[in-house]
């Protein structure tokens, strides 16, 4: 398996900074990587559930989301009629941001999905995120 994994590697990247090769080895020699990721996933938990606990107050009545098991982003789908990358503009404007769907798709994209991350702010700055949020998804401050 691991012959197979170096080329593919190879084939991905060409090269990676031997620097950077050095640095993650050290760090893996001198780390306890099962605590940290015990740490990283409880930390990702708790800001997945206040961004989940949120959602349903500032989304539009119709929307859907998904429920991750792991990773760093919630998937949204809005109601019919609305285009995430439409109202982009006015999140923006808001100092709040998120990723419209739409570049995630093959072909036929749902305009109506967007991309939220609840990785890199604590739970209390999430949620202030999302309340910025809800203005634009009320049409407060929208067309």
């Amino acid at each position: 398996m691991r012959a197979a994994l170096i080329v593919a590697k190879q084939a991905a990247d060409l090269h990676t900074s031997t620097i950077d090769q050095a640095a993650a080895a050290h760090y893996l020699a001198n780390t306890d990587l099962s605590l940290h990721l015990d740490r990283v996933r409880s930390a990702y938990r708790t800001r997945r559930d206040a961004m989940l606990t949120v959602l349903p107050a500032v989304l539009p009545a119709g929307s859907e989301w998904t429920r991750p098991s792991g990773g760093m982003f919630v998937w949204v789908r809005l109601p019919s009629g609305f285009v995430s990358s439409d109202l982009l503009p006015y999140a923006l404007k808001n100092d709040v941001a998120y990723v419209p769907g739409a570049p995630f798709y093959v072909r036929d994209p749902d305009l109506a999905t967007l991309r939220l991350s609840f990785s890199t702010h604590s739970p209390e700055r999430t949620i202030e995120g999302l309340e910025r949020l809800r203005p634009v998804f009320t049409g407060a401050i929208c067309p």
